[in-house]
This record gives C-alpha cells, structure tokens and sequence, in this order.
C-alpha cells in the first residue's frame, strides 16, 4: 500500500496504468501476427480475462524489480532504455517458463512471445521517450514561448561530448534562458550533421562566412592546446561577439558540468597546458584522516593548497598566516563549506618561535605545508634583513619545532629563483632549501622535501593582476624588458603538484615541477589587452620601463651541473645536486646562525654581501645606493 501510494504521490500511477495497456495489447498483437490475424475457438480459450491479468502482474513485477517506477523519465537516458530492455527480457523469460511449465507449446506457438517480446520492449521504451519528448519540448515550448524573444541565442565551438551536454543542458532546463543555434568544429567528418536537432554548420575558421543571427559564443574545447586556444580566440574576436569559454578538463572532473560554469577567457586558457594527471589514491594516503597544518594559508598558493588538502578530507586542516586580511578571507571561504573537516585559522608569525611552538602543541600536525614566504624581488632588495627573518629564520622554526613533534612530512614551498639566485628573495628561498635538506639529515622521523617551481599565474603582486589594473586605467601597461620570460602555470596546478610531490617524497628531496616552456612577459602583455578588447600599442600603449634590482631575464630551474631524475609522476623531477653535500649543508647552516647576530643593524648592501658569502652561486647584479632603503649610522648618515 505504501508502494502504491508513493507511486500516486509521484504522479506515476498513469504510467502504471499504460503500461498495463501496452502489455495487454501487445499480448493480443503477437497472437493476431503469428496465426495471420485468424484466432481458432482452442486460442480464444486460452486468452481469458484471467490469463491477461496473469501475464500483466508477471511483466508488471519484472518492470518494478528493474527499476522502471522509480526513475524520473522526464530525464530518460539510454540506461533507462537498457533497464527496460533487461525488465522486459525478464518479463518474457519468466512468462514462457510459466506457460511451457502449465500449458507447453502444442496450443500456442514460441513466436508468440518473440513476438511479444519486439512489440512490448519497443512501446514501453516508446512511452519513456514520449515523456521526456513531452517535458523537454512541448512543455518547455509552452512555457517559454511568450519569452522566446528574450532568449539569448548561442553558438557552440565544439560539437564532442562537451557541447552534446552543454546542449542537452538548454534542453532540458525549460528556465533556461539560452538557446543554441549552431556548432562549429574542426572536424570535416561532423560538418553537415547535426545534434539534437542542431547544425553543425562549419569549421571554427569560417565563423565569420556564416549567415547566422547569434548573441554569443561558448567554446567547448577543455582540451584545447594553446595554439588551437589562440586560434580560437582570435576568430572569436574577428566577430565582435562576447565569448565564453568552459574550465579545464580537470576543473570539469572536479565539479559538474554546467552552463553556469563557463566564464571570460583568461590567459590560464591560452597557456595551453596539458591536464595533469594526479596519484589520488597516494595523495588519499598521505592527507586523508591527517592533521595538516599550512603555513601562509591566506596566500595565493597556500589558499590553493587549504582547497586541494580539502578534497582529500584531512581530520583538522590548521591555517597559519599572519595577514588579518587573508587569514579572514580564507576562514570565511572554508566557513561556507559543508564539510566535516575542522578548520582551525590562526594568526601568527612564523618568525615567533614560542608562538609557533604553541600552536603545534595544542593541534599536533602531522602534515605541514610550508607556504609563508615573502616573494616580491624588488621590496626584498630594498629589505633584506625581513626576507632573512621570514624566509629563512622562519622556515627554520617550523622545520625545528617539527621535529619536536614528530611530525610525519614537511614540504616546503620554494621557488625557481632559488636557482642561480641574483636576488635576495632568491637566496634566502635558497637557504631555505638548505635549512630543510639539513634537518632532514640530523633527523630520522620527519621528511622533510622542497618543492620548486615558477610563476602561478594571478598570484597576488605578479605581472597578472598589475597588467589588468593599468589596462583597466587605460594603460599604459609597463614591461621591464622585451626579452624576459618566465616559467608560468595556474595556481591549481602548482598545488595539485605540491601535494604529489609531498605523497611521492620520502625525505631529503628537492623536486622540481615540469612548467612547460617559458613565455615572454611581452607577449603576457599582448594577449592580456587583446582578451580586454584592445589592441597593444593603437588602444594600450606598452612602455619599457628596464629591469628592477634583483630581476634576471631569464628564470631557471634547475643549473646545468645539477641532474633531474625522473619521479613515478611525469610532471615532476627530482634533483640530483652532486654539490650538496653534509660538509656544505654544515658549513651554511653555521653561517645561518652567525647571520643572525646584529641583523637588523645591518645596511641592505652588508646584508647581500653575507648572503652572497653563505652561497657563492649568489651573484648581486648591484649595489643598492638609494638612501631612502638604506639603515643608517647612529649619526643619521646612510652607508655606503
């Protein structure tokens, strides 16, 4: 009865009822084609009220048994069809066991519920597509044909799988207010057909040649490389339309395909990366159930890394930071979530050891990502003594007071221009490596790991978000030099890679992350005031303004001497330095100490010969002679 009910209360008691007729007449049907539509009086005998009724409850059963009374068939898809392609084998099967097992087959032939079979799988599947030809057409025609006008009429470049849904979305949805009107795709093989009813009308290079009234575009291609993607985006152009573009593959994997997801291009799309493919199940291992502390949590890369760790459902996720302002921010954003984690903020500065050692002892991390750095080049040659405090001091009392509690892994976030470093963020990051090689040696219970890597594209303070400011202003966007470039990846990437790298360490490793090929900032320029609807040096001028201290033109990962051995994931190396060595590591960690006798006395200039001092790959481009950066004697006067 509560069965029944349920099936009234969803309106499904119709379909209950058709169905019954469909069997029924489908029964009666195969009788009158096997015996030519002539009926003897032994076969009328056969066919009673009873004998319907009979046949009606058994395929009736088989139907609910698969399924076919609890689905929403206004949503039919091809496993519905396949249930009721199962439902009514079963139906057929368990109905001739029955009538060979009472009757057999001398009054009534086998064809009969072949024939059956055909009739009654094909008005049943018939009758689900029906609803849902009903739901998606008719209903949504009615109730939206009086804001038909209103419609925002769309064309699709791709016709694969991601524009086959995005389609079957607007379809579906009668409160969609878009409807699209073509596809162009690149496919020779596609052009001239259509899906669902809609065209595909070209090649995504006659975009342009097509006769066709539309109010935007929506690119489809996730897996689009970089050139294809620049293509893309210049035919886009060409029309003078909005265009939208959907996330990555990845950030689909992640989260539902929607229409709400697609969004401006942005030039994390025209890098053209290859999706990364990521270990989950040892990232699963090394984070689930854990107690994981970030250091940073409210920077661009250690926000990242509190969004990836969630995904992998530590038991207390501790966010460290000691800006106000982003600590806030973050704490908010993971306030939204419904998850079962315990977030934990805490404000504080990594460079108050007492502190810091407070805070292992009330969460006892197991986990740490060691993201709090300072990272802007040109502010740290003008206040290196900060940088020493913070990035070396500082990644000092985190690895030390982990060591005190045993903690399971320490990753280190570090940079590429900690290679070769001509600068003092550089060098400090540097040492910061050594200082985490170092405790990794005395120590055997934590492992302690460096991961290094480039730019992450819209980090607070990058090229990214300056460039977009002084186009918003109208320009001019300023360049240091034509020919510098970068290594470049998306903040996600970055720290998707940092936790595999942290699954795959096992202690006293630097890795390296594969960045792809470097991209000059000129060129970062140009797609940027493109992608804004202008064009470089006619709407936005583009003015040289020379390199800033401690800037290189060239970034690296790794130098030549040092060897990069694979890792069981492609994207990231491991270095192989013959340099570093228990001599080297003691000799500098010695050093490190010394630095820390009178360092705030220091001018900026007697701190960069130290450093160069400490690591003799460091090369100052210069000396700093601007007065205002400069600490002063206790007369007033600034040093030389």
């Amino acid at each position: 009865m509560q069965y029944l009910k349920r099936l009234i209360n969803r309106n499904f008691l119709l379909l209950l009822i058709t169905d019954m007729v469909i069997i029924t007449i489908s029964f009666y049907l195969s009788i009158l084609f096997r015996f030519d539509f002539y009926i003897s009086n032994e076969i009328k005998n056969l066919i009673t009220q009873e004998s319907f009724l009979f046949i009606i409850i058994i395929k009736i059963y088989c139907f609910r048994i698969f399924g076919l009374y609890r689905g929403m068939w206004r949503y039919t898809s091809v496993w519905d069809l396949l249930n009721i392609i199962k439902a009514s084998s079963l139906g057929s099967l368990v109905l001739i066991f029955t009538v060979y097992y009472l009757i057999g087959f001398e009054i009534i032939s086998r064809s009969v519920f072949i024939i059956d079979y055909m009739i009654c799988t094909g008005s049943i599947s018939i009758s689900r597509l029906g609803i849902r030809m009903f739901f998606t057409h008719f209903i949504q025609t009615i109730k939206t044909e009086h804001k038909i006008v209103n419609k925002k009429k769309i064309i699709l470049i791709g016709a694969g799988d991601t524009g086959q849904n995005i389609l079957r979305q607007t379809l579906q949805k009668s409160t969609a207010n878009i409807v699209v009107v073509g596809f162009f795709d690149d496919d020779k093989n596609k052009i001239g057909s259509s899906i669902h009813g809609v065209p595909i009308l070209g090649s995504i290079d006659s975009i342009n040649n097509i006769d066709l009234l539309y109010d935007e575009i929506y690119i489809c291609i996730p897996s689009a490389t970089r050139k294809q993607m620049l293509n893309i985006v210049d035919k886009c152009k060409s029309t003078n339309k909005p265009f939208k573009t959907l996330p990555s593959i990845s950030g689909l994997i992640e989260g539902k395909l929607s229409i709400s997801q697609f969004r401006e291009v942005s030039l994390v799309d025209l890098l053209g990366r290859k999706e990364i493919s990521l270990d989950k199940s040892s990232i699963n291992k090394f984070i689930k159930g854990k107690r994981v502390l970030v250091t940073g949590a409210g920077g661009s890369i250690g926000s990242e890394l509190v969004r990836q760790c969630i995904k992998f459902e530590p038991s207390i996720l501790v966010m460290v930071d000691s800006s106000e302002l982003n600590l806030f921010e973050i704490d908010r954003e993971t306030k939204a979530l419904d998850s079962k984690i315990l977030f934990k903020p805490v404000l504080s500065d990594i460079r108050d050891y007492s502190v810091v050692d407070q805070i292992f002892d009330e969460f006892r991390p197991q986990v740490v990502f060691h993201a709090a750095a300072y990272k802007h080049v040109p502010m740290q040659e003008y206040f290196p003594w900060e940088a020493v405090k913070t990035n070396v001091f500082g990644t000092s009392n985190v690895s030390d007071i982990s060591i005190k509690y045993d903690i399971e892994k320490f990753v280190l976030v570090s940079t590429d221009k900690a290679v070769k470093p001509t600068n003092v963020m550089g060098a400090t990051k540097r040492l910061a490596e050594m200082v985490t090689l170092n405790f990794n040696r005395i120590n055997n219970n934590t492992e302690f790991m460096a991961v290094r890597f480039g730019n992450v594209l819209g980090s607070s303070g990058s090229v990214i978000p300056i460039f977009q400011e002084q186009i918003k202003n109208g320009g001019p966007v300023t360049i240091t030099d034509p020919e510098m470039e970068r290594y470049f990846m998306s903040i996600p990437e970055a720290s998707q890679l940092i936790l595999q790298a942290g699954s795959l360490g096992a202690g006293g490793e630097v890795f390296i992350l594969d960045m792809g090929e470097p991209i000059k900032i000129i060129d970062i320029a140009n797609e940027l005031i493109r992608l804004s609807g202008y064009e470089p040096n006619e709407d936005i001028p583009i003015k040289v303004t020379g390199t800033r201290p401690g800037e290189k033109k060239v970034e690296e990962l790794s130098l030549p001497t040092e060897r990069l051995d694979k890792t069981k994931h492609d994207k990231i190396f491991v270095l192989n330095d013959p340099d570093i060595t228990n001599e080297t590591l003691t000799k500098i960690i010695i050093g490190i100490n010394d630095l820390k006798v009178g360092l705030s006395e220091k001018t900026a200039n007697q701190v960069r010969s130290i450093l160069s001092t400490l690591l003799p790959e460091y090369e100052p481009e210069s000396q700093i002679s601007d007065p205002m950066y400069l600490r002063m004697k206790n007369k007033g006067e600034a040093e030389a």
